[in-house]
């Protein structure tokens, strides 16, 4: 399904025209039009899905090898010295566009961006509370 409204939809399907570097049936990859590094891509099915949890699983598995095929021959091509690697759900998370995608961010040595998060310290109670909730 597709979504009459959705910019991503819409540049997946090639509605509107874009700078692709991939493509097949389920998706497109194309070059971020406000990139993080030189080379930053997104993966965007064709397909609808506001994020991950309405994502079907088989589309899920499909965009993650895809992820890792595209990784492999942009490091090779662009002479990057990382990858990250992104994937946010909610608005909480940084999804900024509701219809999922993977941003593929080429990592260069001196490219002054930063995708870390503060280690936070939890004590042991508040610890096993989450395994709890989590495994129970």
């Amino acid at each position: 399904m597709k979504k009459e409204d959705c910019i991503f939809c819409k540049l997946a399907n090639g509605v509107i025209p874009t700078r692709s570097i991939y493509e097949d049936e389920t998706f497109r990859v194309i070059l971020d039009a406000a990139p993080a590094t030189r080379g930053h891509a997104l993966i965007l099915p064709k397909e609808h899905a506001d994020n991950l949890y309405q994502l079907p699983e088989e589309t899920v598995g499909k965009a993650f090898v895809l992820a890792k095929k595209m990784v492999v021959s942009m490091t090779e091509k662009l002479g990057c010295q990382g990858f990250n690697i992104v994937q946010n759900n909610g608005e909480a998370a940084g999804q900024t566009v509701p219809h999922f995608h993977i941003h593929l961010i080429p990592r260069y040595t001196d490219d002054r961006q930063s995708i870390l998060w503060e280690p936070q310290h939890y004590s042991d109670e508040v610890l096993d509370e989450v395994h709890s909730q989590l495994t129970n």
